[in-house]
C-alpha cells in the first residue's frame, strides 16, 4: 500500500482519553450505599457484627462501645461516624478517638477499669502479691491498674501484670498517664475485636 492512501485510511482503533483512575482500594462516593468487603458470615443473609454494629440505632451502639472503653465522647465520636467499610477502619476510628481524649476523660475511663482477672487457679500467695501491688500503683496514680493481655497465654498472666505494675510503679504520673493511655487503646482495640470481629 503506498504512502498516500495510508493517509486517508481511518486507523483500525480508536483511542479514548480516560478519565481519572481510583485506587483500586478505593471506591467512588455513592450517597447511602457502603461498600462492605466479603466477609465469612453464618447463614446466608445474617448481616456480620459489624454490619449490625453500623445499622444499630445510636444508644445502642454507644452501649456497646461503653463496655469497650468507659467515654462517652469516646463512644459518640465513633458512633458518628458510621458506617464502616470494615474492622480495621472501625479500629483505627476507635485508635484515634483515643488518642483524642482530654486528661479528665482519661481518667473518668481509668477510673472504670478494674484489675485484669486471674485465672481461677492461682494460689492465693499470688493474689495477696498482686493486691499489694495493686494497692501501691493505685496510692501513687490515683486509678486502677490497666493492662491488655492480648495475644498473652494465660499462664503468663499473672506474671505479666506483676511485672508490669512493678516496673510501671517507677513512672513519674505523667509518664504513666502516657502508658495507661495506651494500654486503654490497646485494650478498647481488643474488646472491639472481640465484639464486632
Amino acid at each position: 500500500m503506498s504512502s498516500e492512501l495510508s493517509h486517508h485510511l481511518p486507523p483500525t482503533h480508536t483511542r479514548r482519553p480516560r478519565g481519572p483512575t481510583l485506587p483500586a482500594h478505593r471506591l467512588p462516593d455513592l450517597p447511602g450505599r457502603v461498600a462492605i468487603p466479603a466477609q465469612s458470615r453464618g447463614a446466608p443473609g445474617t448481616p456480620s457484627p459489624l454490619e449490625r454494629f453500623n445499622a444499630a440505632p445510636a444508644q445502642d451502639a454507644e452501649r456497646a462501645l461503653l463496655a469497650c472503653l468507659h467515654s462517652l465522647r469516646w463512644a459518640l465520636r465513633i458512633t458518628g461516624h458510621r458506617p464502616y467499610p470494615d474492622l480495621a477502619a472501625l479500629l483505627a476510628a476507635a485508635d484515634e478517638a483515643t488518642y483524642d481524649l482530654s486528661a479528665k476523660e482519661l481518667a473518668e475511663a481509668l477510673a472504670a477499669e478494674t484489675l485484669p482477672a486471674l485465672p481461677e487457679d492461682t494460689y492465693s500467695a499470688a493474689h495477696t502479691a498482686l493486691d499489694a501491688a495493686h494497692a501501691a500503683y493505685e496510692k501513687k496514680f490515683g486509678h486502677a491498674f490497666v493492662l491488655c493481655l492480648d495475644g498473652v497465654p494465660e499462664a503468663e498472666h499473672l506474671d505479666r501484670i506483676l511485672d508490669s505494675i512493678r516496673s510501671r510503679l517507677a513512672n513519674d504520673p505523667d509518664e504513666e498517664r502516657v502508658v495507661a493511655a495506651d494500654e486503654l487503646r490497646r485494650l478498647a482495640r481488643a474488646r472491639l475485636t472481640d465484639t464486632l470481629g
